[in-house]
């Protein structure tokens, strides 16, 4: 595979937990940070969607009286807490330009997600975070993420898990678990396994977006997976 001009890397927010259990770990903001800055200086442009998994949870927190609507507002909010710290570290630590485009107007910190100004940003080598998933309750940011990759003619969309693959089973569970390297949208369905939600596998499968499930901790990872390095699970059409 050759490098891609542009890729959507789709980060869960419990990746920022690193030995927490709320918020944000800035240890592994760092790392997730130095990862992308070093695909950054090869000339890739990057957009971002992150999750908010680790300030809100809605389905934890069903005993809450909080019906789904709000919840689901709740975690664009939080989402949006995670995208200005992405941007405050990529900016400060990094000295690279950085916006946060959001699906709510929320114009104090971001940027309302308007695709054609998106596109003049990446143009421009700045990084994106697209934040608030797409503005609407009952949506994941899996479903944002391949939406986003979609508006903007990503190559690829990239998704870091904590796992290093898809695999057949849930391979913390199965210890006779086996990782796909290749496999298709279509299996994905069938086989109901829990990588990103049937609408997000759905609309990539019908606009032929490849994705790159790989493990995100790990030095180089990001890296690896840009640059076609075996590592991870490729869905393809």
């Amino acid at each position: 595979m050759k490098k891609p001009k542009r890729i959507l890397l789709k980060l869960s927010g419990e990746a920022l937990l690193g030995e927490k259990h709320f918020g944000i770990d800035y240890s592994i903001l760092d790392m997730i940070c130095n990862e992308i800055a070093e695909v950054h200086e090869m000339g890739v442009e990057i957009v971002l969607v992150i999750g908010a998994g680790n300030i809100w949870r809605g389905g934890e927190n069903s005993d809450s009286g909080i019906d789904r609507v709000a919840s689901d507002y709740i975690g664009m909010l939080g989402t949006v807490m995670n995208s200005v710290a992405l941007q405050a570290n990529l900016e400060k630590k990094h000295g690279i330009q950085t916006r946060v485009c959001s699906a709510l107007d929320i114009p104090a910190v971001a940027e309302p997600y308007i695709t054609r100004r998106v596109l003049r940003h990446l143009d421009k080598n700045r990084i994106v975070i697209c934040a608030a998933g797409t503005g609407n309750p009952f949506f994941t940011t899996d479903s944002a993420a391949a939406l986003r990759a979609l508006e903007l003619k990503c190559d690829i969309l990239m998704k870091a898990t904590n796992v290093d693959g898809v695999y057949d089973a849930d391979p913390e569970k199965v210890s006779t678990a086996q990782k796909f390297e290749t496999i298709t949208f279509n299996e994905i369905l069938e086989k109901e396994l829990r990588v990103m939600d049937a609408t997000a596998i759905a609309q990539c499968r019908d606009h032929h977006m490849p994705i790159q499930v790989f493990r995100l901790m790990g030095k180089g990872n990001l890296k690896k997976a840009v640059t076609g390095k075996t590592i991870g699970t490729k869905i393809v059409p």
